[in-house]
């Protein structure tokens, strides 16, 4: 199996090297790997005490990062390498400061593991979530690496626990501990006779209650909010969109919104625009420099939708919210953070599409999240929430208590490693 395996691996490759020149994200996937010996051989020496955190991605990053600052505070003389899957999670952390050394992790060959697991040698190796690479995991086991996972999730109908799994099983067993989201993965894993494990939560939880204490306060925001009731729909997708707009269009003033698209290229923002009725506003229309956007031509206050055609805001204007739509669940791409929203005690609405996500499942058995599947569900739930302020102000109250009773997990992680590096 580890043949098949490995020659799969190389075609798929191949044909991601041929694919690149015609899909423009696959270049960065594939240009950007011819990179990483380089990088790590300019910046990380022989005689370097390294710790690596493999992320597939932004969410994963996200998910990690509290662990990540615990370490380097417990750890300052050791170098953070921080490897990532996917170009969205790269591109936007390339230079994070909480990093030493940042990277696309090279495809999952023999040969490949061998040098990245040789070129930085980590006294410990940090794989957030999920992403199980065989041959990285075997050349860390061979090397005597201590091996994490960290806010594991297990389902299933994943190939671990099928008959025919054997060959992704072992693979499992490479891992020295498993630091897991929720009971169910904890169950899977011990049927399979795996006992080194630990239900400590999801790291996120610790990530977005910080944010509270933090300044997110942005002027312009205010200034379109003003005295409204606002509903911010975060990383949407057209197929949210589409049961969005008729509610958004026919929503009686004072009732605002802020759209933050997942996608903010310029077509996907203008056919957005084309749908709407009523007056809207974009980000970089008005964010000019020396925040001359609040001088804008027309008053912010006067518009009754804030499109945020750019990145990194979104978390900062969750804090504005009365109600919050969370994008993804009505599509198949995945829901995005429900748990930034829930921080600041905002009742939230997200699609029907979720049963992979065991943080939804658990608010929405709280009642402190509502799922839709049409655009008259979507009206009738976003209409009660304007329209009854105390059922808005105890669903948001659900949402926070749940979030500020579920941290503690980066604890759980740094309490295992208290002697182990």
């Amino acid at each position: 199996m580890q043949t098949v395996y490995n020659t799969l691996t190389y075609l798929i490759y191949a044909g991601l090297r041929v694919a690149q020149w015609f899909v423009p994200k696959l270049k960065l996937f594939v240009q950007g790997r011819k990179n990483t010996f380089t990088i790590l051989s300019s910046e990380i020496s022989k005689n370097d005490k390294t710790i690596w955190f493999h992320c597939a991605s932004l969410g994963e990053f996200e998910q990690g990062l509290p662990i990540m600052e615990a370490m380097k505070l417990k750890f300052p003389k050791h170098k953070l390498v921080v490897s990532f899957f996917s170009p969205s999670g790269y591109e936007n952390k390339k230079n994070t400061p909480i990093a030493d050394t940042v990277v696309y992790l090279p495809m999952d060959t023999v040969a490949n593991a061998k040098q990245f697991i040789k070129a930085i040698n980590p006294t410990l190796a940090v794989f957030v979530k999920y992403e199980f690479w065989p041959n990285y995991l075997a050349q860390l086991k061979r090397n005597n690496i201590k091996t994490l996972l960290v806010s594991g999730v297990f389902r299933e109908d994943q190939l671990f626990f099928k008959s025919y799994g054997n060959f992704m099983r072992k693979a499992l067993h490479t891992f020295d501990h498993f630091f897991l989201q929720d009971k169910n993965s904890e169950v899977l894993l011990k049927q399979s006779g795996f006992e080194n494990c630990t239900v400590s939560g999801d790291t996120r939880f610790d990530r977005v209650s910080r944010q509270i204490e933090m300044d997110n306060t942005l002027d312009y925001i205010e200034k379109f909010k003003s005295d409204s009731t606002c509903i911010v729909c975060g990383s949407t997708w057209p197929e949210d969109e589409n049961v969005l707009v008729d509610y958004i269009n026919n929503a009686p003033p004072p009732t605002k919104f802020i759209i933050a698209p997942h996608q903010i290229e310029f077509s996907k923002v203008a056919s957005l625009r084309e749908k709407l009725t009523v007056k809207n506003v974009l980000f970089s229309e008005i964010a000019l420099e020396n925040s001359a956007s609040l001088d804008a031509p027309v008053p912010l206050e006067s518009y009754q939708v804030f499109i945020v055609d750019t990145i990194g805001l979104l978390t900062k204007i969750y804090s504005y919210a009365d109600i919050a739509y969370v994008g993804g669940a009505m599509g198949t791409t995945g829901l995005h953070n429900i748990l930034e929203p829930a921080t600041f005690g905002v009742p939230i609405v997200i699609g029907h599409n979720f049963s992979k996500f065991p943080e939804a499942e658990r608010l929405r058995s709280l009642a402190g999240l509502f799922s839709i599947s049409s655009k008259e569900e979507c009206s009738e739930i976003l209409d009660k929430l304007v329209n009854d302020k105390n059922f808005r102000s105890k669903t948001g109250m659900i949402a926070e208590h749940w979030i500020n009773s579920n941290t503690g997990a980066t604890t759980v992680v740094m309490d295992y490693l208290e002697n182990s590096i």
